[in-house]
């Protein structure tokens, strides 16, 4: 836990609240997750929220089929080519998800101080009294007093639409229940959540599994997200399922917290997984509230020293209903920034909501406020002395080029890299400017055939605060002449001058590697 994250100048910052917000060329340097559904799936709404500021298309498999989720993404991929936008794919597998089979579809009320049994028996009925699950170990897991959650599709902790139950007694397969809070559970899908007890499911599931090795190897999806990870076993699990199946062999692994085995062994997952997504929704059942801020502080940090990128969940639920978020999640979504966090997953919000393309510009415009605030200085001590010496010599140059570029003001730093590695380091140390990472294809083969990296490397930098990433032209080698590289300097150059992030007379920080050395040098522009 770490204070001081706020850059605080009184009385200049208290008159400039009431300045508008000047128009930026990007959003926000932390970026945006959207989860696309039912209400942001055609062509025209997912242009509109690339358009808006999102970064990474999230692929829910909790609901719909393959085939509905192959018809967005096709309508993401249009999307993208019209608006000229670079947006990742990111799969979130179900796991060990506890639901409520409501074949009927119609609402269930449930009143407050009545039973009602929770049942293996999946033909049975859903009513105010019976709900069939689709686990039959449930039995076996609980005992009287635990406390068990059911919410509809994402956990929203309204009591109204989301109900608590105490365990009353064990019946066979069945579990009795009090019901503690009147509520309707409307929709299809609710899910149930057991409080600190551990489910005696795989974390990677045969269905899971199935939908990776078709519907994830058809699209080279570029993040798997492994819903409630507990140990670190089970990211290992995961990447050596993925590495057999071609292409996915380069799809990066972020580990989902969301219970307490998972934040038990949260440094060894940490260590294993290529990035940490805090599921607030279950960790805010499975932790007391007043404990869930804690941890997410702890898990950011923890996050930001290893330099792998941290994605906070659930800020904005309101506005799955509403057209304005409340002042608390306003506040929620700058505070996450100011610990830290790389990027934000919008789940109800843009999956369901009725204004997915607002809830994605008005988080960007929060970010992006309080980004302007962020202590970058504090933060970059910080970081330097975590890291120790003697520096590595690839962090070295990334954190000397990051101090280069707020001592010189400049406007932008550009990094070029083949791996992505290099433009990570740099965006680690948390510039105030973005960082223009130019990823240079590299030429591989298997002795079957010739393929250039580098697609990869580009979508998956968009997950990462700070980095503004483009794919180079294979024909300009990122280790060559001084003549190559000075033509693959002028195109992104021109690049950010098209775009926007650079003008004339601005300073821009380059960090290279020409032959053996690795070079960061500063660049006056002209007219």
């Amino acid at each position: 836990m770490h204070g001081n994250q706020l850059l605080l100048e009184e009385p200049i910052r208290m008159a400039s609240i009431l300045e508008p917000s000047k128009p930026t060329v990007y959003p926000s340097m932390t970026k945006i997750v959207g989860t696309l559904g039912p209400k942001s799936r055609s062509v025209e709404i997912i242009s509109d929220c690339l358009n808006a500021g999102m970064c990474v298309a999230r692929f829910d498999f909790s609901w719909g089929d393959i085939d509905f989720h192959q018809e967005t993404l096709d309508n993401l991929r249009k999307a993208v080519k019209s608006t000229d936008k670079l947006c990742a794919v990111l799969l979130d597998t179900v796991g060990p998800e506890l639901q409520v089979v409501n074949k009927a579809e119609h609402p269930i009320s449930l009143e407050a101080d009545t039973l009602i049994v929770l049942t293996p028996d999946q033909e049975k009925e859903a009513t105010s009294n019976l709900l069939p699950i689709n686990f039959r170990g449930l039995a076996k897991a609980v005992k009287k007093g635990d406390t068990i959650f059911i919410g509809q599709y994402l956990f929203t902790g309204s009591e109204t639409t989301s109900v608590w139950l105490e365990v009353s007694e064990i019946s066979g397969e069945d579990v009795v229940c009090i019901i503690k809070n009147s509520a309707t559970l409307a929709g299809s899908l609710y899910t149930l959540h057991v409080s600190q007890i551990r489910i005696d499911l795989p974390t990677l599931t045969d269905n899971d599994k199935k939908v990776i090795s078709t519907w994830g190897v058809k699209n080279k999806i570029d993040f798997l997200s492994l819903s409630y990870t507990r140990h670190a076993e089970d990211v290992r699990h995961a990447r050596d399922f993925i590495s057999k199946l071609g292409d996915l062999n380069q799809t990066q692994i972020f580990a989902k917290i969301e219970n307490i085995e998972g934040l038990t062994h949260f440094d060894e997952i940490l260590q294993e997984a290529d990035g940490i997504i805090l599921s607030r929704g279950n960790l805010g059942i499975d932790l007391p509230p007043e404990k869930v801020f804690l941890f997410q502080k702890a898990a950011v940090y923890k996050c930001n020293m290893a330099g792998k990128p941290a994605v906070v969940t659930r800020v904005v639920d309101s506005m799955t209903e509403n057209l304005r978020p409340t002042r608390a999640e306003a506040t929620d979504v700058a505070n996450a920034v100011l610990d830290g966090t790389d990027a934000i997953i919008l789940g109800a919000e843009t999956l369901r909501g009725v204004y997915p393309v607002e809830t994605i510009s008005i988080v960007g415009k929060i970010c992006a406020e309080a980004e302007k605030v962020f202590n970058q200085d504090l933060y970059f001590k910080r970081t330097v002395k975590y890291v120790g010496e003697p520096m590595t010599h690839l962090e070295s140059i990334a954190s000397s080029a990051v101090r280069a570029a707020i001592k010189v003001k400049a406007s932008v730093i550009i990094c070029f890299t083949s791996t992505g590695r290099a433009a990570r380091l740099i965006a680690k140390y948390r510039p105030t400017m973005p960082v223009m990472s130019v990823v240079v294809p590299r030429l591989q083969t298997n002795q079957l055939r010739w393929t250039f990296t580098g697609a990869f490397e580009v979508r998956q930098s968009q997950i990462i605060r700070g980095i503004f990433p483009m794919l180079a032209d294979p024909r300009h080698p990122a280790e060559s002449t001084s003549a190559t590289n000075e033509s693959i300097l002028k195109v992104a150059l021109d690049h950010g001058k098209a775009s926007g992030l650079i003008k004339s007379h601005d300073r821009v920080v380059v960090c290279q590697k020409i032959g053996d050395a690795s070079v960061v040098k500063i660049i006056e522009l002209e007219d």
